[in-house]
């Protein structure tokens, strides 16, 4: 008997659980929009089929590829002067850890540790980057599932080369709509330890269960700040 189908996405909050052992899972922003205002300018990142293949190894234990098969990056700096980048993303590998609840019981907690490479054709000044996260999920009555999730972070800055650390916590709620559909509403913060900068997001989003193994969604990621990403998205999951 195969776990039932559950996605790390379309919110922030990763699923705490694994898929199983000798199966495959694709999970992909079809597309993705990113916008972003900032001191230099206006910053716009389009996304196709960013995908994540997660693999099955072994019973509490997952391999995941995450691929930015096709970036378009448009930068419009403050003088009205544009740039534009595109082609092949970077490559993220992610190994998933349940450490309880991948089976049975309402809570599960994972360990997901990641490591970003700079292979973008469209940023060449792309860098490596790293860090830990781990989410949590908690399954209440009535159909209610409550996910949360804290991450550390080491990333590229914004301009440069240079790193910094930066740290995640999520909260998310999600309970069906109608038979087969889900809503998600989740809340988010990130605090850059070098530029000493908090960043809020509201979330939303809409996922629906075309068959058992065969889901799509759509939504948005709203920085409340003005120099805070807003993200749109497209997505499509399946399971092999």
């Amino acid at each position: 008997m195969l776990r039932d189908m559950e996605t790390d996405r379309p919110d922030v909050t990763e699923s705490a659980r694994t898929i199983d052992a000798g199966h495959f899972q694709y999970e992909s922003d079809l597309f993705r929009l990113e916008r972003q205002h900032g001191e230099e300018g206006i910053k716009e990142s389009y996304f196709f089929n960013q995908a994540n293949l997660k693999f099955g190894l072994l019973k509490s234990t997952a391999l995941q590829f995450i691929v930015q098969s096709y970036q378009v990056d448009r930068e419009v700096s403050e003088d009205g002067e544009k740039h534009l980048k595109h082609g092949f993303g970077d490559i993220t590998l992610r190994i998933k850890q349940n450490m309880l609840g991948n089976d049975k019981g309402d809570f599960a907690i994972a360990l997901l540790p990641y490591l970003k490479f700079p292979t973008s054709a469209a940023d060449k000044e792309s860098r490596y980057e790293g860090g830990l996260i781990i989410p949590m999920n908690l399954k209440l009555k009535h159909g209610w599932t409550i996910g949360m999730q804290l991450e550390a972070d080491r990333l590229q800055d914004e301009q440069g080369i240079a790193h910094h650390t930066e740290f995640l916590q999520t909260l998310t709620l999600s309970h069906a709509l109608a038979r087969h559909l889900d809503a998600i509403g989740e809340t988010y913060y990130t605090y850059d330890l070098k530029e000493k900068q908090w960043n809020n997001y509201l979330n939303a989003a809409l996922q629906f269960e075309l068959a058992k193994d065969v889901k799509i969604d759509g939504g948005l990621n709203y920085g409340l700040q003005e120099e805070a990403k807003k993200s749109y998205f497209l997505g499509v999951s399946f399971r092999l």
